[in-house]
This record gives structure tokens, C-alpha cells and sequence, in this order.
């Protein structure tokens, strides 16, 4: 049964970039949180709290895909280890400052400097392409497990800050991200053998990833996929409130978490069928229907079901998406590809916290699942409508075709352009 993941692991020095990475990605699942906790619990404010935090999640957005064409152009190793070390040097100024009573504008500035913390998760899978040449069975596996390790991260990564910053210390909670940052990039970076050479530039790709055409479908896609996310955190955590279960939200959101990686493990072991692009608009749809029960919950034990079941249509979304960008993009710019992916998760992520918690405020808890159920049906939306630009973009890249990939073909005129 586990045959297919055995396999994967035959490769030489796949385990060891594995088990290095898996602590830097750890880290940044720890540090938005970490930081949270420490600046509520010293300074007394949640609104600071979220203010700092959301100024470093924004800077982040634009930092990501830098450090991704960078390291396309320079190497692994080159930029993500000195992005590392100056991440943990501004976490570590940010503590300080909070533990000397800095000025608030300090907060700000040391959080927003911080956020150069390299996209371990995407380097992973740039290795995993590299080690297995892109063999399309092994790199769904791949993908199934790298997805695997992501909700792991985020099962984990929370409690384990929360726990810190608690039973420690408040700087706790942030102090250890910053050391596994620092740690798991440098231990990574040292499995030499696995790193992807630096790819010559390809002629037939456009001059940034962003003018591909495929990419810009997925990544409005991932926009509203990330809505999901940041929508069903902030609502479970009201709805559970109202229900009079506020200390469970996390629980409660760990089932979401827990039936994504189950979907993940399961669909990483059957056999792929039909096209990427087709199998990507399976998974949003899948995805999309099993968020419309959650609105059904009426109690905290309905909705752990709930969201344990809306969790397993996280997973193969994710995998197949990810397949799909590698495919989308030529491998000179397959970090720069895979961090814009990422960079659009998180922008959704964050827009659809604000807007659950506006809606929240406004009409209550109790109709708060209509907005991930809404997301869903956006991005099954753009996946139906944008569908012949994802096959069109596909067949450029596989003929390598010199035809520029931000041309407008006239089937996939009314592909919504991302915003």
C-alpha cells in the first residue's frame, strides 16, 4: 500500500533534504502565531498584535517571489541561506525591542524586515522534480507528500508556539521559529547533491512568470482557495465562541487539517487518470461542494465532522494544482512559478480573514460559512472558465513553442485576468 512512497524515498538524498527542510517549514508556520502571542501578551493590545503580524504577512508577499526568482537565477544555497540569516536577525531585534520597551514603530519596522524567510516547501519540490527528472508518477506522489508535510506543519506549528509562548515565555513562541528558520535553511542548503542546477534561461518562456497566461488562472484560483482558509479560521473560531466552545476552535480546526492529510496520503497512492487539468477542476469541485454542508452545523460535534470532511477535498486541489504549475512553467523559473502559487494562497488567506471578520461583526457566526462556501464556487469558477487557457498554455509549454505565452488566444478570451 505504502509502495508508491517507498519508491519515492529510493532516490539518493531525498530524506536527507526532507527531514532539514521539514524544520524550516515548521518555523514559518510557527512564527505568524508566535508573533501574535508575544506582542498581545507584552504589550497588552490584540489590535497592535494583529497590526504587527499583518505587516509582516504583507511584506512577505512581496518578498517571496523575489527570493524565488533570485534563487532561480543564482541557486539555492546562494540566496536562501543569507535570506535566513537576516529573517532570524530582524526576529531576534523584534524580541528585543519588544523587551525594551521600544517604540511601536520599532515592532513594525523589525517585522516587516524579517519576513525574507525562504519558501522551503517550493525549493523541496523544485528538488523533487530535479531527482526524479520530472517523471510525472513520482513527482504526483511527491506532491501528495510535500502536501502531507504542509497540514502536518500547520497542525503543529500553532499548538506549538501557543505552548511556548504559555508555558515558557511569551518571546518563547518566537525565538524558537527564528533558531529553526536559521537551522533547518543552513542543514538544507548542505544536501548539496539533491540541489537543482541553475537552468539556463528559456527562450520560449516569458520574461516573468507572470505574463504566463496558465499561471495567472491558477494563481486567481489559489486566491480564492486561500479565502477558504483564511475565512474557515476566523469563522470557526466565532461560530465556536457562539457555541459557547471558544477553547475547542483549535481542535476544531486540526479536523480540517487532519482530513486533508488523510486525503493526501490516500490520493498519492492510486493512479493518476484523465489530465492535469481536468484532475485540478475535479479537485476544486470537490473541494467547493464538500464546504456547503459546513453551513448545516449546529453543533460543536456536527461541525469537527463537518470540517474533517471538508478537509479532504483540501488536499487533492492542493497536489493537483501544484502538479499544474510545474507543468505551467518552464524549469529555469520553476521556484519564481511555485512562490507567486504560494504568494497568491497567502494573499487569499489574508483577504478572507478580513472579510470573514467583517461579516462576522456584522451578520454573526451563524451565516459566517456562507463565505468559504462562496469562495469555493469562485475558484471552481475560474478553474471552469479558465480551462482552454490551461490546455492552451500546456501545449506551448510541452511543443516549446517561441510563440510569447502572454498572447491572448481567442478561446480563452473570457478567462477572468487576475486582479
Amino acid at each position: 500500500m505504502l509502495t508508491p512512497y517507498r519508491q519515492l524515498f529510493s532516490a539518493k538524498g531525498s530524506i536527507g533534504f526532507t527531514t532539514t527542510g521539514f524544520l524550516a517549514r515548521l518555523a514559518l508556520s510557527m512564527s505568524g502565531i508566535g508573533t501574535l502571542v508575544m506582542v498581545a501578551s507584552i504589550r497588552d493590545s490584540y489590535a497592535l498584535a494583529g497590526a504587527v503580524s499583518g505587516a509582516s504577512l504583507a511584506a512577505t508577499l512581496l518578498t517571496i517571489p523575489l527570493l524565488g526568482r533570485l534563487i532561480d537565477r543564482y541557486g539555492q544555497s546562494r540566496i536562501a541561506v543569507p535570506a535566513a540569516a537576516w529573517s532570524a536577525l530582524m526576529s531576534a531585534a523584534l524580541v528585543l525591542c519588544l523587551s525594551f520597551d521600544a517604540p511601536t514603530w520599532t515592532l513594525f519596522a523589525t517585522s516587516i524586515l524579517s519576513a525574507t524567510a525562504p519558501n522551503v516547501g517550493g525549493m523541496a519540490r523544485a528538488r523533487w522534480a530535479e531527482v526524479h527528472d520530472g517523471n510525472a508518477d513520482c513527482m504526483h506522489v511527491a506532491n501528495s507528500f510535500e502536501q502531507i508535510l504542509d497540514e502536518v506543519c500547520f497542525i503543529l506549528g500553532p499548538i506549538l508556539a501557543v505552548g511556548l509562548a504559555t508555558g515558557i515565555a511569551p518571546e518563547a513562541g518566537r525565538i524558537v521559529p527564528l533558531v529553526l528558520t536559521l537551522v533547518g535553511t543552513f542543514l538544507f542548503a548542505a544536501q548539496r547533491s539533491t540541489e537543482p542546477p541553475v537552468q539556463p534561461a528559456d527562450p520560449s518562456a516569458s520574461r516573468s512568470p507572470l505574463r504566463n497566461r496558465g499561471l495567472q488562472v491558477m494563481m486567481l484560483a489559489f486566491l480564492f482557495t486561500g479565502s477558504i482558509f483564511g475565512s474557515l479560521e476566523m469563522v470557526t473560531v466565532a461560530f465556536s465562541d457562539s457555541l459557547g466552545y471558544k477553547s475547542s476552535s483549535g481542535a476544531v480546526l486540526a479536523m480540517q487539517a487532519i482530513g486533508s492529510a488523510v486525503a493526501g496520503m490516500l490520493f498519492g497512492m492510486i493512479t493518476l487518470r484523465g489530465t492535469s487539468t481536468s484532475r485540478f477542476l475535479t479537485g476544486v469541485a470537490g473541494m467547493a461542494l464538500l464546504m456547503l454542508p459546513l453551513n448545516l452545523a449546529g453543533s460543536i460535534w456536527s461541525l469537527a465532522v463537518l470540517m474533517f470532511l471538508a478537509g479532504m477535498g483540501t488536499s487533492p486541489t492542493m497536489i493537483t494544482g501544484m502538479g499544474l504549475v510545474q507543468e505551467l512553467i518552464p524549469r529555469s523559473q520553476i521556484n519564481e512559478g511555485m512562490t507567486l502559487a504560494v504568494t497568491s494562497l497567502l494573499g487569499g488567506i489574508s483577504l478572507g480573514g478580513m472579510v470573514a471578520g467583517w461579516s462576522v461583526e456584522r451578520f454573526g457566526a451563524d451565516s459566517g460559512y456562507l463565505l468559504p462556501s462562496a469562495a469555493g464556487l469562485l475558484a471552481l469558477t475560474v478553474a471552469g472558465v479558465g480551462l482552454a487557457r490551461l490546455r492552451k498554455q500546456l501545449e506551448v509549454q510541452a511543443t516549446g513553442s517561441t510563440a510569447p505565452a502572454d498572447i491572448t488566444e481567442p478561446s480563452a478570451a473570457q478567462a477572468p485576468p487576475v486582479q
